[in-house]
């Protein structure tokens, strides 16, 4: 990864690039049946990861959509980074194999902790990506596409893995998800102070530019938006300007 990547991503249902208010299903809405088109669309304004999210996986415990993934990974250079659902090891090497180049797990790594540090050790710490997606309310983990929650306190669930060798970390704040509310900088700044080290992808509520460049400054090295570029707040020339002026 460079100092500060922009990572667009693309959630999937039954093959369908979809969006969805805080998590919640039942607010799903269809915005294109070509994941393909919008990845390579991205990829032709100078984006170069792409965190790919199978819904269906996350709901169901393991990946369904690695035909979209395969497509993506084929037909653009993107780094894809997929997530939804991997819990083995099985799922895991499929990933690699379908064209994935790095894994992100949040729900795994709240059940079986073991699991998920062996494969920080087995893949590469560069590989494997925590997601650690948390309510502030409470500051404990959600898992299972949020459906889940955890006694897990968020801190303490980083400091975990951060023990054993993660590098990479994504953290949501799932109030803010899909509703463009802007970023919790108040939850990154803490992260980013606890865990100096860490490579910190901030997720959730991105609404513009500005929250890009606010969220570099306080030290996250990475940003996840879907919603505000879907709904026109972010434009493919706002990513042109940003990604000129960050390089």
């Amino acid at each position: 990864m460079s100092d500060f990547d922009i990572i667009p991503s693309i959630w999937l249902i039954n093959g369908k690039c979809v969006r969805l208010k805080r998590g919640d299903f039942s607010t799903e809405e269809v915005i294109s049946t070509n994941p393909l088109g919008i990845a390579q669309a991205f990829e032709d304004h100078g984006i170069k990861w792409l965190h790919l999210v199978d819904l269906d996986g996350a709901r169901r415990g393991e990946p369904k959509n690695y035909h979209v993934l395969e497509a993506i990974a084929g037909y653009t250079d993107l780094i894809v980074d997929f997530t939804g659902g991997i819990s083995t090891d099985g799922d895991v090497i499929k990933c690699f194999e379908f064209g994935a180049k790095t894994i992100t797990a949040a729900s795994v790594a709240a059940t079986y902790p073991e699991r998920f540090s062996q494969w920080l050790v087995s893949h590469g710490r560069e590989k494997i990506i925590l997601a650690a997606d948390t309510n502030p309310q409470d500051m404990k983990i959600k898992t299972r596409g949020w459906l889940k929650k955890t006694e897990i306190d968020v801190m303490d669930h980083i400091e975990y893995f951060y023990e054993r060798g993660l590098k990479y970390l994504k953290v949501s704040d799932v109030t803010r998800d899909g509703v463009m509310e802007g970023p919790n900088f108040d939850l990154y700044k803490k992260i980013v102070e606890k865990f100096p080290k860490i490579h910190l992808a901030a997720s959730g509520g991105v609404r513009n530019i500005d929250d890009f460049k606010r969220l570099k400054d306080i030290g996250v090295t990475a940003v996840v938006f879907g919603r505000a570029y879907y709904e026109g707040l972010i434009s493919l020339k706002d990513l042109d300007r940003f990604i000129a002026e960050n390089v």
